[in-house]
């Protein structure tokens, strides 16, 4: 068994390049949690301090990878953002107090020219698989694609694209992975898949991060036409951290036609209205006899927002999603193809 304070003596054992003191004792280990066989925690250091503390961070892997029963050790290295200049401070008079604040994004990842967040209120709807066939369409019409599984907690990209093993590093970036036509990257690609990510927010924001910026999603020469990001359900840490780390150009909301999963569709579209992020528009999915019809294209004239299209329930999904290849052929690729020539356009591809 592993307990935190073996954890903590190995990790004190490493000198803080900047202090001399133990990771830990210096404060460098953030977001530290462990479990009975793995450990994991995230560096977050200035960015000039980041090629000093790449040795700390594999020493650091090395030493935990060491320690007895230990079958899991994730050392997450990130860069944190400088600070804002100070504005000059305004009267309470001159400040509303109650309307939202949008956070600032950094740059988007370097060569992608668009973002697209596929996002739903609830959980088990179907997002991921509109994310996946989505982002195929994209593929289909001619546009480098990309997609980027945001679910930390619940990876199923990997699953869906049929796709495994470790990311290759090259210059200090992680190469996506390539599968029908999309590059693809997930944290389900960097642990085992029964692992259960044992993570609090502020590490699933930083996993987040990592794999937006220090994926190679395209080049000087070929950039990537759209990036879809796959997002949790809900409106929590790796929503809130994808909008603060790159401008998002818009964003689709998934439901189902029932009022149970169109409340929590409001409640997407609201976040995404508070940061100033478009709504598309709301996609219908499972559209049927089992959960009815018409609730989302009810849902999105009611908050003046595109209706993009519905997908009816069929097997034929369910089967594609388990063989790890996106729809091709069929009324349902068909109907992906329609939602995706609508969103190019809407995103100016």
């Amino acid at each position: 068994m592993i307990d935190r304070a073996a954890v903590e003596a190995v990790l004190n054992a490493i000198p803080d390049p900047a202090t001399g003191r133990g990771l830990v004792e210096a404060g460098v280990v953030k977001g530290l949690t462990v479990a009975p066989d793995r450990a994991g925690f995230v560096i977050e250091v200035p960015a000039s301090a980041v090629t000093t503390y790449a040795p700390v961070r594999d020493a650091a892997e090395a030493a935990l990878t060491a320690m007895p029963s230990m079958t899991k050790v994730s050392v997450i290295l990130t860069a944190e953002a400088a600070p804002a200049p100070r504005k000059a401070s305004l009267s309470p008079q001159a400040v509303d107090q109650t309307r939202p604040r949008a956070p600032v994004p950094t740059d988007r990842p370097a060569h992608v020219r668009r973002v697209l967040a596929v996002a739903s209120g609830k959980g088990g709807v179907g997002k991921s698989t509109v994310a996946v066939n989505l982002a195929a369409a994209f593929a289909r019409a001619g546009l480098s694609t990309g997609i980027l599984d945001a679910d930390v907690h619940g990876p199923s990209l990997p699953t869906m694209l049929s796709i495994s093993g470790k990311p290759d590093y090259r210059d200090g970036m992680m190469e996506p992975h390539l599968a029908h036509g999309l590059k693809a990257m997930s944290v389900g690609l960097l642990t085992k898949a029964e692992d259960a990510m044992v993570w609090r927010g502020p590490m699933a924001s930083q996993a987040l991060t990592q794999m937006l910026t220090q994926t190679r999603w395209g080049t000087a020469e070929q950039p990537l036409d759209v990036l879809v990001v796959d997002l949790p359900p809900g409106t929590g840490d790796v929503q809130l951290t994808l909008i603060q780390k790159t401008p998002l150009d818009g964003a689709v909301i998934v439901s189902t036609p029932q009022e149970v999963a169109l409340a929590d569709a409001r409640r997407a579209h609201t976040l995404f209205q508070r940061v100033n992020v478009p709504t598309l528009g709301l996609i219908e999915n499972m559209s049927g006899d089992i959960f009815g019809r018409g609730g989302a294209a009810a849902e999105a004239e009611r908050l003046e927002i595109a209706f993009l299209g519905d997908l009816p329930l069929d097997a034929s999904v369910r089967q594609a999603g388990d063989a790890g290849a996106p729809l091709s052929t069929g009324d349902l690729a068909a109907r992906f193809d329609a939602i995706a020539t609508g969103l190019a356009g809407q995103l100016g591809l």
